[in-house]
């Protein structure tokens, strides 16, 4: 029994060795691309070359976020499982959480709402996924993790050259130490995880006390309000319905976020809708328990979730705790 428990210590301590590793000293300077980014930076934003050298000179590799980009790293993965989802945002603790957070922030969601004709439990569901309602933004510093990704071979490795690129002119502009802002391991900050890039495009100072703060609650409301209604929420209209179907598991037609089905075909097909669906055609959407499947109608809004994270699990989670309120 005690050798038992020994081989399960070590195990566990090989497990959080190779996921919890500090970043670590990294000469980027010596790398080509780097000289050429510091370049560029320089030549068409106008930053100082010995600012941009200061900067990257600090930068270190981070190894943990390197992984879950290179196929290496499988636990706790960008598009979280069914499974996952469930367990940590759809229980009754963070339920119960959504309802309070909708409580307190009743004020400014109502003017989100009125002023940019989306739906406000929607919301809630949004700073649910993305923080837990403010109780956790990420603790990566972005710098090292935005240039381990732009600088290290990976299958993202030019989207996140774009976003190191967006992390220094959001600095700049909202006069952040780029050093210091500490995010998740992709870059995302804030309450409802942005990426730079997306936080030049939709950041905005809606609680109006001078700043646009990815970290203000208040802030992150008219954030994900002005996202809605720039990606074509309407107000009001179906999001998803569930349906019945024969088994447990279903795979007659592609389930998918990205591309409607129309509606005849997937009442051929063994589906039906357990309420009546106002469109021509539908996402079929599949999540996947352990024991079955739930398929959902997903109807234009629905692709709206999913524009903020590619997944049909993100959106479906965002659904059920805009339902549960």
């Amino acid at each position: 029994m005690i050798k038992i428990l020994k081989t399960l210590l070590l195990f566990t301590l090989l497990i959080q060795a190779n996921t919890d590793r500090p970043p670590i000293k990294y000469n980027y300077l010596a790398k080509k691309e780097v000289k050429s980014f510091i370049k560029m930076m320089v030549k068409k934003h106008h930053f100082s070359k010995r600012y941009m050298i200061s900067i990257l000179n600090y930068a270190k590799l981070d190894r943990d976020t390197l992984n879950r980009y290179t196929g290496k790293y499988k636990v706790g993965t960008t598009n979280g499982s069914w499974e996952r989802y469930k367990a940590h945002v759809l229980d009754k603790k963070s339920l119960a959480k959504a309802k309070k957070f909708k409580k307190k922030y009743y004020r400014t969601l109502l003017r989100a709402s009125r002023e940019f004709h989306v739906d406000m439990n929607y919301m809630v569901g949004f700073i649910g996924v993305e923080s837990k309602f403010g109780e956790y933004s990420g603790d990566y510093n972005v710098l090292h993790a935005l240039s381990t990704l732009a600088f290290h071979k990976n299958r993202m490795k030019k989207f996140f050259k774009k976003e190191l690129e967006a992390l220094f002119l959001m600095a700049r502009e909202q006069h952040y130490d780029i050093t210091k802002l500490k995010g998740s391991f992709a870059g995302a900050m804030g309450m409802v995880q942005q990426v730079p890039s997306i936080f030049r495009k939709y950041g905005m100072d809606y609680n109006r006390d001078g700043k646009k703060d990815p970290w203000s609650l208040e802030d992150a409301i008219g954030i994900i309000a002005k996202f809605m209604h720039k990606n074509g929420w309407r107000k009001g209209k179906i999001v998803a319905i569930p349906t019945k179907f024969k088994g447990k598991r279903y795979s007659k037609l592609r389930c998918t976020h990205r591309k409607t089905v129309s509606l005849k075909t997937i009442l051929k097909n063994g589906i039906k809708p357990l309420k009546k669906f106002p469109q021509k055609r539908a996402y079929l959407l599949k999540n996947r328990n352990l024991t079955h499947d739930d398929i959902w109608l997903g109807g234009r809004n629905f692709r709206v979730l999913t524009r903020y994270n590619n997944s049909t699990s993100y959106g479906m989670a965002i659904h059920l705790i805009a339902k549960s309120l």
